[in-house]
Formats: C-alpha cells, structure tokens, sequence
C-alpha cells in the first residue's frame, strides 16, 4: 500500500500545482491519474495549444507550462500512479482514507484532493449519418499537433474559444483554414472573436456564418464536404474536417463516492477551503462547483493553495503553520542555487 500525505486524484495542471503548495508546508503527495502520462487534458488533448491567461505569460503552449509545472515539482519528489483509475475510496475509523485503483493499488493517506478536471470526457459530435467512417480518414475531434495540418485544407466547425484559438493558430500553418458556426456570433473570448475577424478581413481565412456541414465524401479518406449556408449549398474540397463542440463530461466512478454532485460537478466550500461534504476530501480544479466557479486553470491554482493550507490544519491540528513568502523561505530548490532534484516514483501501465 502506498502511504502519504495527500491523495491527489488527477495529475492535471491544478493536481501539479497543488503538489508545489504541499511540498512548501512539508507535506508528501501521489498523484493518482487514469491518463498514462501527467498534464491533463493540456498533455493528451491540446499540448500545442496556446494558454493565454497564465500570470505573467502573454502566451504559453499547454504541453511547456505542464513540462514546467513538473519542473517546479521536482524538489518535492511526488510520487504518480498512472494509467490507472481511482475506483473507490474507503474512510478508515481513524478519519483517513484508502483509494483503491481499478488495477488493485491502494493508497493511504489522512487527505484526498480531487482534481479531476473535468472527469472522463469525450467530444460532442455533430450529427451527420456517415461521421464515423470518416474518423481517422480526415476528420478530428482534438488536435494535438498543429504540424499535422500543415499545407493542407482545413474546415473548423464550432463557435467556442477552441473553435476560435485553433482557426487562429492554424491560419499560420494550414494552406486555407474555414471556420463556420450555425449562429452569427460566438461564444468565445472578446479578443479572439476581434483575432478571427482580422484573419478574414486580411483573406488568410474564410468565415462562413451561419452556416453548418450537410454531408462528407470520399473514397478512402475524407475528400469534400457539403456546406448549407443559408439558403445556399456548396461543396468544399478538405483534406480535414475539424467539429470542435466541445467535450461532455463524466464523473465516472467519482459518482458513486457518497459525494454532493450538482450539474455533473462536486460541491464544495468555497468560503473556506474547498472541502466537500465528506470532511477530509477537497475538489479542486474544473471538477469542482461553487457560487461564483470559474472553470480557469489560474483559479484552480488559488485553490489548490487554500486546499493545502487547510489540509495541513488536519493533518497536524496541534501545530501552527505560519506562512511564509518563497522568496525569503530559504526552501532548498528555490534560494538561486537549485539542485537537479530525484526523479518522480512512477508508476505506469507495463
């Protein structure tokens, strides 16, 4: 059985950090994550992706600011259970916890911090009678690497910031780019929405509004696609046919932990420390709900931070934490003279 101090059940950027703010009051953490590597949704799905709201980052990819996060781990030694599922958590008599995997392992710890994102997730798919024979043959529903795209012909559908960010990016990269949307305005950023209109008005785009795809063709891998805009229908040579709806989100086995759950997210207490109904359990991150919750990745690095202040208090109810500012800490690893630090115990699928 793996013992520590924290459980943290996601390994995404909001888990990373929370393991940073653990490390700083002396407390270990095991992440424990069903994705085979650490990062999340910005390491599996967009590690390309441009993050433009990270403090003191005009812009930084997904995939660097999880490779930095590790980085600022390091010193801490974290260990990580990968490419499993935490399946059931077991409350001792003593007030800890056991979480036990779906591939057996157990872990011990008097603290559980869910960071889970947004649970298990899948894309939204449009509704169109020949989608599937299309997957993998030239249409996507996450782009991973922009490089994939280069010099070919690329359609967008969908109005949210994905849809937007990634027209932006790839007008760069593919040779034509089209966005469409079925309504005339979009639910993205402000900034992003001005960004897309500019691309258009320069014709390093086409913009197509209202419009939605009818129907794809090809032989054996997506060629055209037909496009009803309006009272008009055009056929549109791609080679990539891109619906980005966004993704529906599961708690999976999160569900069935005696949790509150509203709107497929976990209540928690935001007026003090994001602890859920169960005393000893934290959500932290996108997994989490609360008046006022927004689901930013800045957000849930300000309550991973409140989470392990108050996780300390119950670990060790009769000290006194007084906190203190990393730059005059003295913590080894932060005072201008870092140490290349051990690696991570990982553990991963064999």
């Amino acid at each position: 059985m793996i013992k520590t101090d924290i459980i943290i059940i996601g390994a995404g950027p909001t888990g990373l950090f929370a393991v940073f703010e653990a490390g700083l009051l002396k407390l270990k953490c095991h992440l424990i994550d069903s994705l085979a590597q650490p990062g999340g949704q910005c390491a599996e799905i967009y590690p390309k992706k441009p993050i433009y709201d990270i403090p003191s980052r005009p812009e930084i990819m997904a995939g660097d600011l999880v490779d930095q996060l590790m980085e600022q781990i390091q010193p801490f030694q974290p260990g990580f259970t990968l490419g499993e599922t935490a399946q059931d958590i077991e409350k001792q008599a003593d007030g800890s916890f056991v979480v036990t995997t779906d591939k057996g392992t157990q872990h011990h710890a008097p603290v559980v911090a869910i960071a889970g994102g947004l649970g298990t997730f899948e894309p939204r798919k449009p509704d169109l009678p020949n989608l599937l024979q299309w997957e993998d043959k030239g249409v996507d529903y996450i782009i991973k690497d922009p490089e994939k795209y280069r010099n070919k012909k690329v359609l967008i559908a969908g109005g949210g910031d994905s849809a937007l960010d990634w027209t932006i990016v790839l007008a760069s990269v593919a040779e034509q780019v089209t966005l469409i949307h079925r309504r005339n305005e979009f639910r993205g950023a402000l900034d992003s929405v001005e960004k897309v209109q500019a691309l258009k008005n320069q014709n390093k785009i086409q913009l197509i509004t209202p419009a939605e795809v009818t129907a794809l063709e090809g032989n054996n891998r997506l060629s055209s696609l037909t496009i009803n805009h309006g009272e008009t229908t055009a056929e549109q040579p791609v080679d990539y046919f891109i619906p980005l709806f966004g993704l529906t989100p599961k708690l999976g086995p999160m569900a069935h932990w005696g949790l509150e759950i509203e709107k497929n997210a976990i209540k928690v207490n935001n007026s003090l420390d994001y602890q859920t109904n169960i005393p000893g359990i934290y959500a932290i991150g996108d997994i989490n709900t609360y008046p006022g919750k927004l689901k930013l990745i800045l957000c849930g690095f300000h309550e991973a931070t409140l989470m392990c202040q108050s996780a300390f208090q119950r670990i060790y109810p009769d000290k006194r934490n007084v906190l203190k500012y990393t730059t005059v800490s003295g913590i080894s690893g932060f005072d201008g003279s870092r140490k290349e630090a051990q690696k991570s115990t990982i553990k991963t699928i064999e």
